[in-house]
């Protein structure tokens, strides 16, 4: 896929710079970070996304985890947590919008490629099946 569009959401301004150049240091120059979920919606309501980096506690009206199930029903973008929450109740209720990663932050630069590369693989793979 060349220069996929991929949302960072991540309201930690410091968390989301260092992603973002993580990023940019991998070849993705087409990243978009927004600190807030209702930004976020508002966003991807405009813009189509290859795939979406979701934190799970964020500011706004829901949390990362609903986001992300907002994301995959509605617009059919691949979700991958990057989080700092490793509870069971919080990973169950993440499970259930079928994400196609959940990272533990912070997060290893080679980890977050190889989750990156997997999870817009995968995307590719089903929509060519449909």
């Amino acid at each position: 896929m060349n220069d996929p569009r991929i949302l960072v959401v991540e309201d930690e301004g410091l968390v989301a710079l260092d992603i973002c150049k993580q990023l940019g240091i991998m070849g993705y120059h087409n990243v978009f970070n927004i600190g807030n979920a209702d930004k976020a919606l508002r966003y991807v309501e405009n813009n189509v996304l290859d795939l979406a980096l979701l934190d799970i506690h964020i500011q706004g009206s829901m949390d990362g985890i609903q986001l992300g199930e907002v994301l995959r029903n509605r617009c059919d973008t691949p979700v991958v947590y990057l989080t700092a929450y490793t509870d069971s109740e919080t990973v169950e209720r993440a499970k259930h919008t079928e994400p196609y990663g959940y990272l533990v932050k912070p997060v290893d630069a080679r980890e977050l490629r190889s989750t990156i590369e997997v999870a817009l693989f995968k995307h590719q793979l089903e929509a060519a099946r449909e």
